[in-house]
């Protein structure tokens, strides 16, 4: 094939979709992807490419239910082993057919050490406790565990499988830029910081028979192109330039929706914000102090006023799209005399100063709050950071000895407990910025971390779920919704909490 350079390939484009030859589907999104090796990275944006280009063994639909994709089924043989078939006549872009062997090879290079060219994969902990992949025939693969490990069928929607053949033609430099896929659209020209282009792959398999309508992609091309700024996707967007575009500003929702040629669509996310605050350290070492700030805290006035209504506000923890999600947790409800009454009770004087931390993306979410927080007596201001150094800060507990407040967030592509909760707010977790530690929390997640009874689990977790929303190690924050911007003539398709932009069965007017 001839490569045009991408210049080339968009203004061929733009001419060819202005003559109704192609049908084209053009994503404006605001970062390039880092690679294209499924293996080599841990970022969404990248993930969101690579997903047209390659399928998985399972997938997830619009309504983040685990359905097969490559594998045709998949059953539970018992706590630490998962077996797979997978659906004949499946070929890469190359024409290699997919067998087992490529299944295998594909977790091997994710979980082995030095699997991928004497380096690990920087996606080995997303696969938890997976020992071995073992190859049974041409169509079936077993998935064995060092430990039960009940949300590995969860978490194998982010994981693509690559061609073994392909890896030991190109090697892993290769891999960075020259996939061979078995998904929907095979690569034309990835141009880096510009687009990545992609067309229609007629001989793909169909992907998964549970999301309708199975088959090769509807549309003739699918174009990634890399814009940072908000201003340029939303002016291309209106422009009929583009057809869907990610991380639409609240601000710009009436804009879109005034238009005559897109459309906002909104979807609930999967990160979930909230202020760590700092258990080490007076006056936050009190239980009635965290209560109050929760209390003081009026988040409506900032979903309403700052988030355009676009956020969920959270009790706990929990999405409450997530598996084991409590729904009876306690709300702590706008009361600043019930705020007071509990600072007074602390013996918390007037005036004290609290500081809370965060980076400038954040920061006038940051001063808002600081500023209601204020209301009650206290002093609270904002201080901005840079990224590099808050987080290494909040994540040591020496660093951050002398800090009281981190305005942070936290991902839960999972949307499973184990995802979020063993992270942040187990003891000694990788994300445990407040220092929080209660035994009976950690005795439930390390519990649900191998119960095999999805019912006891849900139990296990709403149970911790009560307990941190009791002890409030957090002030709770909110949900925010992930924000596209959609061309009318865009059909069959919709946004998904996990912000992956599947284009398998988009089809256009």
């Amino acid at each position: 094939m001839v490569l045009l350079s991408g210049v080339g390939v968009l203004a061929a484009s733009r001419a060819a979709r202005a003559q109704g030859r192609v049908r084209e589907v053009r994503v404006g999104v605001s970062q390039d992807a880092l690679t294209l090796d499924p293996a080599n990275h841990r970022n969404r944006e990248t993930q969101t490419v690579i997903r047209n280009i390659h399928d998985g063994l399972l997938t997830r639909d619009a309504d983040m239910r685990i359905q097969p994709e490559i594998a045709d089924s998949w059953r539970q043989i018992d706590a630490t082993t998962y077996e797979f078939r997978i659906r004949p006549g499946i070929r890469f872009h190359s024409g290699d057919a997919l067998t087992a062997t490529d299944i295998k090879f594909t977790f091997d290079r994710l979980v082995k050490g030095n699997a991928m060219g004497g380096q690990t994969s920087p996606r080995k902990g997303l696969l938890g406790p997976l020992e071995d992949t073992v190859m049974v025939d041409e169509r079936t693969v077993r998935m064995v565990l060092r430990e039960p490990w009940p949300i590995l069928p969860a978490m194998l929607p982010f994981q693509e499988v690559v061609n073994s053949r392909h890896v030991e033609r190109v090697g892993q430099e290769g891999m960075q830029t020259r996939p061979d896929g078995c998904g929907p659209f095979k690569l034309v020209e990835w141009r880096r910081g510009e687009a990545v282009i992609m067309e229609r792959f007629a001989e793909y398999y169909g992907g998964s028979t549970e999301i309708p309508v199975a088959g090769p992609a509807q549309i003739d091309r699918a174009i990634f192109r890399v814009m940072p700024e908000n201003s340029a996707r939303i002016a291309a967007l209106l422009a009929g330039e583009l057809d869907i575009i990610s991380e639409l500003p609240a601000s710009a929702m009436r804009q879109v929706e005034a238009s005559r040629n897109a459309q906002v669509m909104k979807v609930n996310g999967t990160r979930t914000f909230f202020v760590s605050l700092n258990l080490a350290k007076k006056p936050l070492d009190d239980v009635r102090v965290r209560r109050a700030l929760n209390h003081a805290l009026d988040k409506g006035a900032i979903i309403s006023r700052i988030l355009n209504n676009t956020a969920t506000p959270l009790r706990g923890v929990m999405s409450p799209d997530a598996f084991g999600f409590n729904p009876e947790l306690p709300e702590y409800a706008h009361d600043l005399a019930r705020a007071r009454a509990l600072l007074a009770e602390a013996g918390v004087a007037q005036g004290t100063e609290l500081v809370i931390d965060t980076t400038a993306a954040l920061k006038e979410i940051a001063e808002a709050i600081a500023a209601l927080l204020s209301r009650t007596g206290l002093r609270v201001r904002a201080q901005i950071w840079e990224g590099a150094v808050l987080g290494p800060m909040w994540q040591n507990a020496e660093r951050r000895r002398d800090r009281d407040m981190f305005l942070t967030s936290w991902g839960n592509g999972a949307l499973d407990p184990s995802d979020i909760m063993l992270p942040t707010l187990r003891s000694g977790g990788r994300g445990n910025s407040a220092g929080f530690s209660n035994a009976e929390v950690d005795r439930l997640l390390d519990a649900a971390e191998t119960e095999a009874d999805q019912a006891k689990r849900a139990d296990m977790y709403k149970r911790a779920q009560a307990i941190v929303t009791e002890q409030a190690p957090w002030i709770f924050l909110w949900l925010p919704q992930d924000i596209y911007g959609v061309a009318r003539r865009v059909q069959n398709w919709r946004p998904q909490a996990d912000s992956r932009i599947n284009l398998h069965r988009v089809r256009v007017a």
